[in-house]
């Protein structure tokens, strides 16, 4: 396994594709309560185009959890970290949820660190204070295993939960799995996260993807963002909010088609 040390966590990665070193770069930013295997879908069909990062945020998988509260801002440092220690001066990126935040908050503050923006079944808010505050106190109550049926029920629409179950349920092992300071510190995170005025300074190419029967970040989210940046695009597909998953070849056709030249 890789790491990257930091002076309060260490950080787990995980590269694939172009050995050679010519091929562009393309960074994966996991949703909450997951691990960089949500996007094992679509290694196969990206790696021979670019050079893939994915990692583990604080406290999720393989990384170490500092205490909590996180700040959006945390997370997108993070991945400036990240790039830093691997010597990556510029990537595409691609988020879903939590990791589309962060993709809009380096969109906003290092822009000039990206080349294209994938962001996915996020939104320039997600819920509000409240409903965090609710999740962390439910969290701190009685650990995650109690929310993971909500949560697929949230994340995949009942057709795919049942032609796929291996798969769903390798996704609610990873959250079940999931370091309770982690997620909670990824809840402050969200809660304090609110770029509804800023990503109109996002001047990279934008693809916004939202899951046609996503509740948690519906089309709208989606096309807000799409309008609001200076160079947006908003696509539906078929799914709820893990959309990579559950549309893994529409998915990745549209990604290869909106990042390769």
């Amino acid at each position: 396994m890789a790491y990257l040390d930091l002076s309060s966590h260490r950080l787990h990665y995980r590269i694939e594709g172009d050995q050679n070193g010519n091929a562009p770069w393309l960074l994966f930013c996991n949703s909450l309560g997951t691990d960089l295997s949500m996007w094992d879908a679509q290694i196969a069909d990206l790696s021979p185009h670019f050079r893939v990062v994915r990692y583990d945020r604080r406290g999720h998988g393989q990384s170490s959890a500092p205490p909590p509260p996180y700040a959006l801002s945390d997370l997108g440092q993070d991945v400036l970290a990240l790039m830093d220690g691997l010597g990556i001066e510029r990537t595409h990126f691609c988020g879903l949820s939590i990791g589309g935040l962060t993709g809009q908050w380096l969109g906003i503050h290092a822009g000039k660190r990206l080349d294209k923006i994938v962001l996915c079944a996020t939104a320039a808010r997600i819920g509000t204070p409240e409903s965090w505050g609710t999740r962390i106190d439910s969290v701190r109550a009685d650990g995650l295993a109690g929310l993971a049926a909500a949560t697929a029920e949230r994340w995949f629409s009942p057709q795919f939960a049942a032609s796929h179950a291996e798969a769903v349920d390798r996704i609610l092992g990873a959250f079940t799995a999931t370091s309770t300071d982690g997620y909670i510190g990824g809840c402050t995170a969200l809660a304090g996260a609110d770029l509804r005025e800023e990503i109109v300074a996002i001047a990279n190419p934008v693809l916004a993807i939202s899951g046609n029967g996503d509740p948690v970040c519906p089309p709208a989210d989606l096309e807000y963002i799409a309008a609001r940046v200076q160079r947006g695009r908003h696509l539906s597909l078929p799914g709820r909010h893990i959309v990579n998953i559950e549309s893994a070849k529409a998915f990745n056709s549209e990604l290869l088609d909106f990042l390769r030249p």
